[in-house]
């Protein structure tokens, strides 16, 4: 399993993945997050599902990008479809006699010297996809059900990208606490609109720790400051306890 976030505001995009593998009993640390810059554009690629299957879809990938240009995202965007559905071909039946499912779920964003604006699309196993616009600022694969509350409470399209990046270390951080496959370190990417060129950045739990260590006590501090007065109606019901005054 695996944690990946893409998230689109109006002044850019940030890009996170975990970069935790497990297999059976053993973990290992691989990165997630793939980043190509040519031809005057910039776009990250992350996944999630069978990493042979990323691994081939990724290399088959890069070989077409050394000889081939994509003037829009989409292009781009469409030819690692291909890619994957090509690793299908070849894979998907000895995968699935093995016992397991031939699956990949791809976050692609970035701005190529096409595109009008920056771009985020979420690519699956059959390598159709759907672009990211107004209402979706942001898309999670892998393990995804603890992360999104606060990125539904927090993100909108006119967020900053500072805020936007807070909320996506703190979604991963619900994530790593409630998972045991999704960990540190973790690896960033930031892309400013119209710039064409990404950057990106590793970060340890050590890097962290701190952040991690406010987060909790401001949600202890937070819970206690909310007002109780409304549960009174409910408390009230229970009985005394029998040697209560």
């Amino acid at each position: 399993m695996t944690y990946c976030l893409g998230i689109k505001v109006k002044e850019g995009l940030i890009a996170l993945a975990d970069t935790r593998i497990t297999s059976g009993t053993e973990t290992t640390v691989k990165k997630k997050l793939t980043t190509v810059q040519k031809d005057g554009g910039s776009m990250f690629i992350m996944t999630s599902g069978l990493r042979s299957v990323r691994d081939k879809a990724v290399v088959y990938f890069n070989e077409l990008v050394e000889t081939k240009t994509f003037d829009k995202l989409y292009q781009a965007v469409n030819a690692f479809g291909e890619q994957v559905r090509r690793v299908g071909e070849e894979d998907r039946a000895t995968l699935e006699k093995a016992g397991f499912k031939f699956d990949l779920n791809t976050i692609i964003g970035g701005q190529l010297k096409g595109d009008d604006e920056h771009k985020l699309f979420l690519l699956y196993p059959e390598g159709n996809w759907v672009e990211l616009g107004q209402g979706a600022p942001f898309v999670a694969i892998g393990n995804s059900g603890h992360g999104k509350a606060i990125l539904n409470r927090t993100l909108d399209e006119d967020s900053g990208m500072h805020l936007a990046l807070k909320a996506a270390f703190l979604s991963f951080d619900s994530t790593r606490v409630s998972s045991n496959n999704v960990d540190f370190p973790i690896d960033i990417a930031l892309y400013r609109k119209d710039t064409f060129e990404l950057v990106e950045q590793r970060y340890t739990q050590k890097d962290m720790a701190s952040i991690s260590a406010q987060w909790d006590d401001e949600l202890k501090a937070a819970l206690q400051n909310i007002s109780g007065d409304w549960m009174e109606k409910a408390f009230a019901k229970l009985p005394k306890v029998k040697d209560e005054v």
